[in-house]
């Protein structure tokens, strides 16, 4: 009887919506703290080396601005702000793995360069296995989706409540 009550905790609404907003809120803070320092973020940017020097400016507005509005679409639930999110957690640890294959020793890029957070995740391998829990809980809602019907939001059905 305790296993059917906990079970039916881990797949109702409640957990649906607490998992959500708690990947949103990493999305958010990251993006948040990465805004505010956009000439940090574009050193961490290029010393991965992925992009042409022309690219990195524009990136460290770009990632940022995408991971706070993802954040904020993944809370109320809209389509594709999962997907997006979970793309964006795979390009990360795309990114994480290259540096760690190149032996780089550079800031994840996480959170702002100096936040206190990036210091205590500086190694590729923290940030990468953090990012690898975050994608098991969009794996996890993707299931509760399908296993209880849940269904995301149209901006439009969104935007029409108002």
């Amino acid at each position: 009887m305790v296993k059917a009550q906990l079970l039916g905790k881990l797949m109702s609404e409640h957990a649906y919506l607490i998992i959500r907003c708690l990947l949103a809120v990493v999305f958010f803070y990251a993006g948040a703290t990465k805004i505010m320092n956009t000439e940090g973020f574009a050193t961490v940017i290029s010393g991965y080396g992925l992009l042409p020097d022309s690219l990195v400016s524009l990136s460290a507005i770009v990632l940022p601005v995408a991971e706070i509005l993802i954040a904020t679409a993944l809370v109320w639930d809209l389509k594709g702000s999962l997907f997006l999110y979970s793309v964006l957690l795979l390009v990360f640890m795309g990114v994480l793995v290259h540096g760690i294959n190149m032996g780089l020793d550079v800031d994840c890029g996480c959170f702002a360069p100096g936040d206190a957070e990036g210091e205590a995740y500086h190694s590729l391998r923290e940030a990468l296995f953090r990012d690898l829990f975050l994608f098991s809980g969009c794996v996890y809602l993707y299931w509760l989706r399908g296993a209880k019907d849940y269904r995301p939001r149209s901006i439009f059905a969104f935007i029409s409540k108002k």
